[in-house]
């Protein structure tokens, strides 16, 4: 593929954007060209070859922008090669197995027939904004769970299908 591929996602207080420039670098040293961007400033995806979402899950649910960008991309991303990715448990749970994708991100998955997906731990810094976040960390289940090798290897493979 000599395309650029789209790697785009939605987040609250930037653990899964870190994970998405995480994938795009990955992308980039494997000869691919990469546009990284939040989903809700994508104003299209017909320029793309192939699009890589991301959400950080929040009460069981994708991010909204990256649900909404879905919604409002599905006609062009039923056409493309496409990746989801998750972020959010706040535990070693997805570095020791693989956590399916919620409700929501599976129907959308079957829909446009999405060609993979990978469950990434999310980070929870005391900067964080939000109730829930304040009280997450108050109750002293905060920190960083974020596998970079991991992300890294199965960004690798998406690399390797695309090139392939």
């Amino acid at each position: 593929m000599t395309g650029t591929v789209l790697v785009t996602y939605g987040t609250k207080n930037g653990s899964t954007a870190h994970i998405a420039e995480s994938i795009a670098d990955a992308l980039r040293e494997k000869g691919l060209t990469v546009e990284t961007m939040g989903a809700a400033s994508v104003p299209f995806v017909d320029r793309y070859d192939a699009v890589v979402v991301g959400g950080g899950l929040y009460a069981g649910r994708w991010h909204k922008d990256a649900r909404t960008f879905v919604r409002r991309h599905r006609a062009d991303l039923a056409r493309l090669p496409v990746w989801f990715f998750s972020s959010g448990p706040l535990d070693g749970s997805a570095s020791e197995r693989d956590i399916p994708p919620v409700r929501g991100v599976r129907r959308a998955m079957q829909a446009l027939h999405v060609r993979g997906h990978a469950t990434f731990g999310g980070c929870l810094d005391d900067d964080a904004d939000g109730w829930l976040a304040r009280r997450i960390l108050r109750s002293g289940n905060g920190g960083d769970f974020r596998d970079f090798d991991a992300v890294e290897a199965w960004a690798s493979g998406i690399a390797g299908e695309l090139k392939g």
